[in-house]
């Protein structure tokens, strides 16, 4: 399988402490984060604080120091709370040579908080105010009463982050240089990261250093992502592909901005004048189709497509003129946006297409936690829309067992993927027991060698001939229907002839009340049953028999997800 040839050589550094020391070396007094220090207001603006990356590193430093100090040494420190600079000063902190650092989803209940403090070992907790209530709850229990809790802001009766760093500033230069000595082990434990699975309990992955740091290596070595860029850390911390994203930036000489909160994104784009945006494919899209729907509305769709058709001739030629064509789009984003990163699952094929017609360099990556994450992505020069491209530099894919039609699940190895899961050899063995990581993902191959996800393993409904149905193909049909938030197929018995138990397609469908209104005239709970009947029969008439969808379960309310947009299949009720 091709894997993405190298565009530009990158240092590959050995550990989390050397990469610290090369990107402050490398691009010192220039800015690694721009903060928000206070939002604007009707009679004064808002008010930033600029952070360079000599700064960012002595502040690792002193904190360090400090997390010395309190005799966490050794020990393993969670984290817990929203994207923001406090949270990456204690995750790089604690791996110079302190311990292992165990991310925590911010969206848990405390009793799954509890599970993941016990499972991992966790002998000290980061947080920041909002999970304050939580932390007492939790300090309630006789097991956590003497848990030492750091708080990323300054609260009464708790350490503090800022307080720590002022600490670790005025500690002699002997305790200084002591923390500056300690011993790192890139080959060693250094996180343990619990999978936000879809499918039930959530296992704990264990990471080393060189394998995040191999991991930034690879795609810094083919994608373009520039020096000087402002990216927005949207993808949250607690995933590795947040994290790992978040080391990445600051690898290439980036800056970094935070979020306001999601209804702000596009303002936040704008304001901080963002270039590279890495997130998820459900905000991607919504996006666009914001900008799109703006375009219908104003009457200017023809022009639209009219741009479209001259643009595609002029890139023929090897002229491109996009971003000109369409500058109206690009300002109302700001302007400077030109690179979009999704992850976590597929981009929706026209959404990807019209992107990259809009002039937007728009690329997948593909990957898992267990593989500190990516494993295949797209580059600007390889870019086949509806594919994940092909594997990175290092990684070797292979399609395992396929069948007739060239379907068979994804398997790798290379310098990225895990250790392990911590405390559980039978799943580990079950995984990449033969030493090749078992992805759980069907894939084809096209002659060219480009990756196409089919769908879930553990998804794929099994009829009665032997047919084998991916939903997850059939759902991205669904979604271009224009009223569609999202959907889910499985399959729900029947008596087929002679009495034998058979599968048929049903599908809980999402729709967009106002969207349905304005794209189908539809508002009585008849109407839009009757539309979504005519439009559902309408894609059936496309499709193999044994692929029509036959039962519909229609709702406003949305499905229950992960924290990186996937539908949760094995909690979903028929609506």
């Amino acid at each position: 399988m091709p894997q993405l040839p190298i565009r530009r050589q990158m240092p590959l550094y050995k550990d989390i402490r050397e990469m610290l020391d090369g990107c402050a070396l490398l691009y010192n007094e220039e800015p690694i984060y721009i903060i928000k220090t206070k939002r604007e207001t009707k009679t004064e603006p808002a008010q930033y604080r600029t952070i360079s990356f000599m700064e960012h590193r002595r502040e690792v430093s002193w904190l360090g120091t400090a997390l010395m100090q309190l005799g966490l040494k050794g020990k393993r420190l969670a984290i817990i709370g929203r994207n923001r600079y406090e949270w990456m000063l204690g995750y790089y902190a604690f791996q110079c040579g302190l311990g292992v650092i165990v991310p925590l989803d911010k969206g848990l209940p405390l009793e799954e908080i509890e599970m993941s403090l016990t499972k991992a070992g966790a002998d000290a907790l980061l947080f920041d105010k909002d999970h304050l209530d939580l932390v007492e709850r939790l300090r309630m229990r006789e097991e956590y009463k003497d848990m030492l809790c750091i708080s990323m802001d300054r609260l009464e009766g708790y350490p503090s982050v800022p307080e720590l760093i002022e600490q670790g500033k005025n500690a002699p230069e002997k305790v200084q240089k002591e923390f500056c000595d300690l011993p790192v082990d890139g080959n060693a434990l250094s996180i343990i990261l619990f999978t936000s699975g879809t499918s039930g309990l959530a296992k704990a992955v264990m990471l080393s250093q060189y394998n995040i740091t191999y991991n930034i290596w690879s795609v810094l070595s083919v994608e373009d992502l520039r020096r000087g860029d402002v990216n927005m850390a949207f993808l949250p911390y607690h995933h590795t592909f947040g994290s790992t994203g978040q080391a990445m930036m600051s690898c290439v000489g980036m800056t970094s901005v935070y979020c306001d909160g999601l209804k702000y994104v596009q303002k936040n784009i704008i304001e901080y004048k963002v270039s590279v945006f890495i997130c998820v494919p459900l905000l991607i899209e919504a996006l666009y189709k914001r900008v799109m729907q703006e375009v219908e509305k104003q009457g200017k769709m023809k022009k639209y497509r009219t741009g479209v058709k001259l643009t595609r001739f002029l890139l023929k030629l090897g002229i491109d003129k996009r971003r000109s064509v369409f500058k109206e789009i690009h300002d109302k984003l700001g302007g400077n946006l030109r690179c979009m990163v999704s992850g976590a699952s597929a981009l929706d094929p026209e959404c990807a297409l019209g992107l990259t017609d809009l002039g937007m360099n728009v690329v997948q990556g593909y990957g898992m936690t267990e593989s500190s994450p990516v494993l295949a992505g797209e580059d600007p020069d390889h870019l086949r829309i509806g594919t994940i491209g092909w594997s990175m530099p290092g990684v070797t894919l292979m399609v395992e067992d396929p069948n007739e039609e060239g379907i068979g699940e994804l398997i790798a190895q290379g310098p990225n993927v895990m250790m392990g899961y911590y405390d559980n050899p039978e799943a580990t063995e079950e995984i990449m027991g033969d030493g090749w990581l078992h992805t759980g993902d069907l894939v084809s191959l096209d002659a060219d060698g480009y990756i196409t996800i089919r769908g879930r393993k553990k998804n794929v409904i099994v009829l009665k001939n032997g047919k084998n149905i991916y939903p997850e193909e059939v759902e991205m049909q669904i979604a271009a229907l224009p009223y569609v938030v999202e959907s889910m197929v499985f399959g729900e018995s029947r008596k087929g002839e002679n009495d034998a138990q058979d599968l048929v397609l049903s599908v809980n469908l999402v729709y967009d009340p106002v969207r349905m209104k304005e794209t189908r005239g539809a508002q009585t709970p008849e109407e839009i049953e009757a539309a979504v009947a005519k439009d559902i029969e309408e894609l059936n008439s496309t499709l193999p028999s044994y692929k029509r969808i036959y039962r519909r379960y229609l709702t406003t309310e949305p499905m229950e997800k992960t924290t990186t947009g996937k539908i949760k299949r094995y909690k979903q009720k028929l609506r």
